[in-house]
């Protein structure tokens, strides 16, 4: 084996590369990546170089010597069209065909798109990458309204990003409350408070139908009313990219089906990051979003691909960073767990902490990294300390490990 292509330049990719000269791989490596950018971090996409905070240049993962120095064939602004698995060829959008011994696909995700009229109007926004915040910066002028349909992480963090600019801002979510899918209540009322006490406004509950306006947005229609905006961020999520994969039959169900070796169906071919179904550590399955699944994921996907595998079991983790507010959260919550506040969230530091037959299963802290750190070792411990104990600030978080 010699040759190993890697669809996707982003934190997987990159990852790859670097796993595989750490392996001890010495063959060819051809990184491919539909952006102009070599890779780059995807988080503060919407909040410091949102903001103005980060130059383009510290996104960046790696130094462009970093790929000199590992003699990888970097490909950039191309996309793979089309996957031949019988000639073992990945075929690109400039019409180039990359032969490879093994493949890894590592094609993250897609924003999803709002289907309403006029979303395709001047003033309206998604966010995915590079280009698209350049392209929502210029609008973050003082005064401009600004209209957030979605309220999860992507649309607060636009958010307070544009309050900080001094925008009026209105997000529109569907669901009676944000971050709905990711937060439990304690932590989505807190934010909501918090957001309103930074001037946000909120329609919540409500659905939008259609996006008015002429030469540009004017207006968001809800079933609940119209929101007058100057611009539009549409944050209603991702879906994994996988349609190269499904082109060449491997099999896919909310992302491309690995199993806890990162292998697909085909044995030359292997998947990483946000675009994989893969075993979590419950002993189920899962998709997950995340840099740290991104990083790990890849990492065991290089040492299966070299034949040195190793089952993938981590404990996932997030983080959003929203005004001086970090949330940081692991594990994996899901509805029916018993829920246990630790903390008082009027002190905006505090931790919400999920039991699911009473094992620690989740946590999420609130400018509260030490129950973030001792969450982490209980999830992986399957701990299982009584819910009166861990609600009790008086007794040192630490003791529970």
């Amino acid at each position: 084996m010699d040759r190993i292509v890697i669809i996707g330049a982003g934190q997987a990719g990159a990852q790859a590369v670097a796993s595989l000269r750490a392996e001890g791989f010495a063959g060819a490596i051809t990184l491919v990546g539909d952006e102009p950018f070599p890779p780059y971090q995807r988080p503060p996409l919407s909040k410091a170089y949102l903001s103005g905070d980060y130059a383009r240049e510290r996104l960046f993962l790696k130094p462009d010597s970093f790929y000199a120095e590992s003699q990888c064939d970097l490909r950039l602004g191309v996309a793979a069209v089309d996957l031949d698995r019988k000639a073992k060829t990945v075929t690109l959008s400039d019409g180039a065909g990359l032969p490879y011994d093994r493949l890894l696909l590592a094609t993250g995700t897609l924003v999803r798109k709002l289907p309403v009229p006029g979303a395709e109007l001047p003033g309206v926004h998604y966010l995915r990458g590079i280009a698209e915040v350049d392209g929502l910066r210029p609008e973050l002028v003082a005064g401009k309204r600004l209209a957030v349909i979605g309220g999860g992480y992507i649309g607060l963090e636009v958010a307070a990003v544009a309050r900080k600019h001094g925008l009026d801002v209105t997000v529109i979510e569907a669901a009676g409350r944000v971050m709905a899918r990711s937060a439990s209540e304690p932590v989505s009322a807190f934010y909501e408070a918090e957001h309103r006490g930074h001037g946000v406004k909120f329609l919540l509950g409500a659905m939008a139908q259609g996006i008015e306006g002429r030469a540009r947005v004017t207006a968001v229609v809800t079933d609940r009313g119209s929101v007058a905006a100057d611009a539009v961020l549409i944050g209603v999520g991702v879906v994994p990219d996988t349609s190269l994969a499904e082109s060449a039959g491997l099999p896919c169900n909310n992302g491309i089906v690995v199993d806890e070796f990162a292998a697909t169906a085909d044995p030359d071919i292997f998947a990483a990051g946000d675009c994989t179904n893969h075993p979590d550590f419950t002993g189920g399955r899962v998709r997950l979003e995340s840099v740290q699944n991104a990083i790990d994921q890849a990492k065991h996907a290089a040492a299966s691909m070299l034949g040195k595998g190793t089952a993938y079991c981590e404990v996932p983790w997030f983080w959003s960073d929203q005004y001086d507010l970090k949330l940081q959260i692991a594990g994996l919550a899901r509805p029916g767990d018993v829920i246990v506040p630790r903390g008082d969230p009027a002190s905006r530091k505090f931790s919400v902490f999920h039991l699911r037959g009473g094992t620690v299963a989740a946590v999420e802290a609130v400018n509260a990294a030490p129950d973030y750190i001792i969450g982490r070792k209980l999830i992986a411990a399957r701990a299982q300390p009584a819910p009166e104990r861990l609600a009790d600030i008086s007794i040192p978080i630490k003791s529970f490990v």
